[in-house]
């Protein structure tokens, strides 16, 4: 289907088709409706300020919007309106952070909006729970429902429960507000492959409880500890600019980029190096490299500072860490370690990195603080070319624990909790796009922990394996349809606020989420007015920026005069230097060495199961859009499908070929997908996209291939409760010859052919 097809007929069925599937109407319908497209006005286009939201990363995006005529049905009777139709996205060349670029997932954000699964108006569950039957209600009928069910609460212990994404930017902060009228009430943060492990690492070694930002376009020699930081990792829009900036952006100087990891993933195939090292013993590697360094008196051991006082033995030089021990526990040759930490000590400014799934094991931490030793002693930290922390703005911000919670995650110790019939007891979940019932270990069981809430309200766009377990949904606006504004956490030596007005009308009779929170306030009255006093979410963002006046480029009269200023250029930013390491006063007990713990004995169990985020899907969220269903993988070319990589000598070993259905099996579940061979993978490996597998999704990712999460052992990093998703062993049966289904890219760069392997 063509592009204005899809975007022309999305827009009609997305309105219609769930009226007509939910059962009961009500009394007043509101509905807008596209006129074909030749109705569409010839020329008539315009770009518009937004912010992508497709990520945490807070970049700043323009979208080419035409005017069209709309039909538009309400209470029975048609009328046509002028209305814009949001054509194309591109990053905004004025945003600090995306500098007119755009990440694959942002340019399929105009299916977040068009998509014909999108639910449509306030629905309330009539089947049972789960059974995704619903019928349609009014906004206000939906409202006072909800606020039915929060009046007792007001006085309770425990009552209500918001589980959202981690709370960032004004969003979260007027959850936080909605919330502190509530006594008790708890926010539940929810991210699959959450980057706590490196928060806190970061905040016991430099004083920053924030992911670092990276000046690649000044390093010289670059590594990168399984840091997927050229596609789905951080903030890959300005690290794919710096990066690029690293290796051609300077006459006469290319930089050097090593990639340690086991599988080969987008970054890596970048690399000039590409090293296999053990999984989970990255940290060892690293500190491997500082041996060489300070035995050889390569760096300035001063440089680095409290980093390297985290660690056991540094002061003694490491003599725990030669190359040959080194070399024993990561699979490394030692002449490898040698060269390689030689190499990074003259050729600087040198620069080390670490994320993904080296800090997905129960021994993450003691990774992350080992490279972040490694860069104190190369002299990279708060330095050009190496790593800084971007200043946050001047103004409120949702208040975040300094540590995260050790122990169970937050999603875990609330299923735990339901599940055991704690007292007090919950008796309200509100939902926020989240999806723990499909992102989670089965033996946390949080589908059935989820049934046992007595009132579930959600406010997703889309109908998924969560939000089927809701009694009431009331959905959001698209973030093309609403006010959006983030703070970017990295990425930027400049403070940044990204806001925007909407870039089109909505589409459906939807509301944003912020604003029907602060509806709700007005209704209950009382401590709820008092928390959220403003009209709606764009009166809440004009005043949180208005103290961002007096620090500004920007020439305003007055506040008003401001707040057009910044809507127009897609947010407010002040040039400032990076912010410096502010090094803890006191270090604490140096991290000792710590092997990982992996869930499964090596003799039964005898391959390491690495479910990664992919290019496409991410940690599902964006299985159903179909431009990322159709965008090959970058590694395997597969699309439309799911797969286990294996590498070529295992395979050939175990008698398995390309396309053949493979077995995968945990000590906690089981699953079946295609072989594809990938050279770039340590041969005890097996990995796996993760976002296929949906139950509930959509039309695009309904019954597409496995999801890998379902056999992941429940283990977690112990100092801050994040899942260790790449501890898990499996095993592996071949169960027959290319009777798998997989779909390969096969064609040149103009047009797309498929390779179907189906028996």
């Amino acid at each position: 289907m063509k592009r204005r097809d899809f975007l022309r007929l999305s827009a009609l069925g997305g309105a219609a088709i769930p009226l007509g599937g939910c059962g009961q109407h009500s009394a007043s319908t509101h509905l807008i409706r596209f006129i074909p497209k030749e109705n569409l006005i010839p020329g008539i286009a315009v770009w518009k300020p937004g912010v992508c939201s497709q990520c945490g990363a807070g970049c700043g995006l323009q979208a080419r919007v035409m005017m069209g005529n709309a039909e538009v049905i309400e209470n029975g009777q048609t009328g046509i309106m002028q209305m814009g139709l949001a054509k194309k996205l591109e990053g905004s060349a004025k945003h600090p952070v995306s500098q007119g670029k755009l990440c694959a997932h942002g340019q399929a954000g105009l299916q977040a909006t068009y998509n014909p699964d999108r639910i449509a108006q306030p629905l309330k569950r009539v089947g049972g729970r789960g059974s995704a039957q619903f019928a349609a209600i009014s906004w206000d009928e939906a409202l006072e429902t909800l606020a039915n069910q929060l009046r007792p609460l007001a006085a309770a212990a425990a009552g209500v429960a918001f589980m959202s994404p981690p709370p960032r930017g004004p969003r979260g902060l007027l959850i936080e507000r909605f919330l502190s009228a509530f006594p008790g009430a708890q926010l539940v943060p929810f991210e699959l492959f959450d980057d706590n492990v490196l928060r806190r690492a970061n905040a016991l070694s430099f004083g920053y409880d924030q992911l670092p930002s990276f000046d690649l376009a000044h390093a010289n020699w670059v590594i990168a500890f399984g840091a997927e930081f050229l596609g789905s990792w951080n903030s890959p829009v300005a690290q794919s600019l710096g990066y690029g900036a690293m290796r051609q952006g300077r006459a006469g100087v290319r930089g050097k980029f090593v990639a340690v990891e086991a599988r080969t993933s987008q970054t890596g195939a970048n690399a000039d190096e590409w090293i296999p090292a053990h999984p989970g013993t990255e940290g060892t590697l690293a500190l491997g490299f500082a041996h060489v360094i300070l035995a050889e008196h390569l760096g300035n051991a001063a440089a680095a500072g409290t980093a390297g006082a985290r660690i056991a033995g540094w002061n003694q030089g490491l003599p725990d860490y030669t190359p040959e021990a080194v070399a024993y526990q990561t699979g490394v040759p030692p002449a490898t370690i040698t060269r390689l930490a030689r190499e990074m000590a003259s050729t600087g400014p040198a620069l080390a990195i670490v994320g993904g799934a080296p800090l997905a094991h129960t021994n993450g931490l003691f990774t992350a603080l080992a490279v972040n030793a490694l860069n104190g002693l190369l002299g990279s930290v708060g330095k050009p070319g190496g790593l800084y922390f971007s200043p946050a703005p001047p103004m409120a911000l949702p208040q975040r624990d300094a540590a995260p919670t050790a122990g169970a995650p937050p999603v875990a110790a609330l299923a735990q909790r339901l599940l055991a019939g704690k007292t007090p007891r919950l008796s309200l979940l509100l939902l926020d796009q989240v999806n723990p019932v499909f992102a989670t270990p089965p033996l946390w069981r949080v589908r059935s922990a989820l049934e046992q809430v007595p009132f579930i309200a959600s406010f997703s766009h889309f109908m998924d394996e969560t939000t089927s377990l809701a009694d009431l949904i009331l959905p959001d606006h698209s973030y093309l349809e609403s006010w959006v504004a983030a703070i970017p956490e990295s990425g930027s030596a400049e403070a940044v606020v990204s806001v925007a007005p909407p870039v089109v009308l909505p589409l459906h009779d939807t509301r944003a989420m912020p604003d029907v929170l602060i509806e709700l306030a007005q209704r209950l009255g009382g401590r709820s007015a008092a928390a959220l006093p403003w009209k709606n979410y764009e009166a809440m963002l004009q005043a949180e920026l208005a103290p961002l006046r007096s620090h500004a480029n920007l020439a305003a009269a007055s506040d008003d005069d401001f707040w057009k200023a910044v809507t127009a250029q897609g947010g407010w930013w002040a040039a400032a230097p990076p912010a410096p390491p502010r090094f803890p006063a006191k270090p604490g007990s140096p991290a000792k060495p710590e092997a990982p713990r992996f869930d499964g004995a090596a003799a039964d169990l005898p391959f390491h199961f690495l479910p990664y985020p992919s290019q496409q899907f991410f940690d599902g969220r964006f299985a159903n859009l179909p431009w990322m269903q159709e965008l090959p993988d970058v590694v395997t070319t597969g699309m439309w499908s799911c797969w286990v990589e294996i590498n070529p000598q295992t395979a050939a070993r175990l008698e398995i070929a390309q396309g053949d259905l493979l077995e995968i099996a945990s000590q906690h579940g089981t699953l079946r997908a295609p072989a594809v061979m990938v050279p770039g993978l340590a041969p005890d490996v097996l990995a796996m996209p993760v976002g296929q597998g949906h139950t509930q999704y959509g039309r695009y990712a309904q019954g597409r291939g496995a999801n890998p999460l379902q056999i992941l052992a429940p283990q977690v990093e112990p100092a801050t409760g994040s899942l260790a998703w790449a501890g898990t062993r499996v095993k592996i049966t071949r169960l027959g010859a290319g009777q798998g289904e997989l779909i390969l890219y096969s064609g040149g760069p103009t047009e797309l052919s498929k390779k179907y392997f189906v028996r």
